[in-house]
């Protein structure tokens, strides 16, 4: 069963930096591309960017420039780098597979003025 637990979050001020991590199971984690996600309140589940089991990085072009992912196959842990962060970041930050398997709980980004 592919289990997802996501980790990092917290309140920052506009500007700022977080470092998010998600450990994933349940798949051969070094072969498959994994993605992150943000659900911003009141909002749909939107893809922020993923990694390819080959280390090739793809960003939302909202994230593109501030964001960074990166793929650590020996602790099957994915990570999101988030530089200058803005107000419209805040939202709860999940990771998961292409394709998507379980949802895990998720991570909340609140990022304040």
């Amino acid at each position: 069963q592919v289990q997802f637990a996501e980790s990092g979050g917290g309140l920052v001020q506009a500007g700022g930096s977080l470092r998010l991590s998600c450990a994933a199971s349940g798949r051969t984690f070094s072969i498959n591309t994994i993605a992150w996600y943000r659900q911003a309140p009141g909002k749909l589940r939107d893809w922020v960017a993923q990694i390819s089991s080959g280390g090739i990085p793809l960003y939302a072009d909202s994230v593109k420039g501030r964001f960074t992912i990166s793929r650590d196959n020996a602790k099957n842990t994915v990570y999101l780098q988030m530089n200058s962060l803005k107000l419209e970041d805040t939202a709860i930050y999940y990771c998961n597979y292409l394709p998507l398997g379980n949802w895990g709980q998720g991570t909340q980004v609140t990022v304040s003025s």
